[in-house]
């Protein structure tokens, strides 16, 4: 995708409807910010991968119920909660995976229009994840993503071992690695934190939030609704262009 992006036009009318301003007064300026920051399940796409790989061996049901409580902030120890939905996935294929990716997998409403309005205003863009590389790699492909981390699910013999493999930083990219990624992205780029914008949906989305100058609530859960400076409850995530006193041309 170019990072040319769309053009931006003037939003008109004070009223916003579903979407919810809490600390500030917009509209902002969006060039005043250089790194927008996305978690991605739920967020930029549709669905919960865990969930949908789960379902190939017919433990939907199970991890879904984790996944959720796990993202309202219900459970104490999220990395110990992904350990055990991992292990419920022993067994499943790549295939298996490669067609949640094709079937399943879609881009929310408006997040190409977003991070094309993003690109184009000079921003990079990060891709934080407690999903997994398999998926958030060709994510970063679809929307030209400068910057990312994932979990990274472990294979052997072309299917999954229930495993996680670890990486220099550790083996799960829960919410306290995603805040530290979001700060040393912006330290890599010579930035404050308060110049980054941070966009999720659960619970393991608050620290990176609490890190950046704008945190972004997108049809979230209620605790990350209610902390978040923008909650974004209908529409797509092009919405927050709205902030800025823009939208996305169509």
């Amino acid at each position: 995708m170019s990072s040319d992006g769309p053009s931006l036009q003037p939003y008109p009318g004070p009223g916003r409807p579903g979407l919810v301003l809490q600390g500030f007064r917009a509209p902002l300026a969006l060039h005043d910010y250089r790194l927008i920051a996305f978690d991605m399940d739920s967020t930029l796409i549709n669905i919960e991968c865990i969930d949908e790989i789960a379902d190939a061996v017919g433990r939907k049901a199970e991890v879904a119920a984790l996944t959720e409580a796990a993202m309202r902030g219900e459970i104490a120890d999220y990395k110990d909660s992904l350990r055990q939905r991992v292990a419920l996935l022993a067994g499943v294929s790549v295939e298996s995976m490669a067609q949640v990716y094709r079937e399943r997998l879609r881009l929310n409403p408006g997040a190409t229009e977003l991070v094309a309005a993003c690109k184009k205003a000079g921003m990079k863009v990060l891709l934080v994840s407690g999903g997994f590389t398999f998926f958030t790699d060709q994510v970063c492909q679809l929307l030209d993503i400068d910057y990312s981390r994932a979990n990274v699910l472990e294979l052997a013999n072309g299917r999954l071992t229930g495993r996680l493999l670890a990486q220099p930083w550790g083996d799960i990219c829960d919410g306290a690695e995603k805040s530290r990624m979001l700060v040393q992205t912006c330290a890599a780029l010579g930035i404050s934190a308060q110049q980054a914008i941070a966009v999720g949906d659960g619970a393991n989305d608050l620290p990176m939030m609490a890190q950046a100058g704008l945190s972004v609530a997108f049809h979230a859960k209620p605790r990350v609704r209610e902390q978040a400076m923008v909650a974004i409850n209908s529409g797509g995530l092009d919405r927050l262009l709205e902030v800025f006193g823009t939208r996305a041309a169509a």
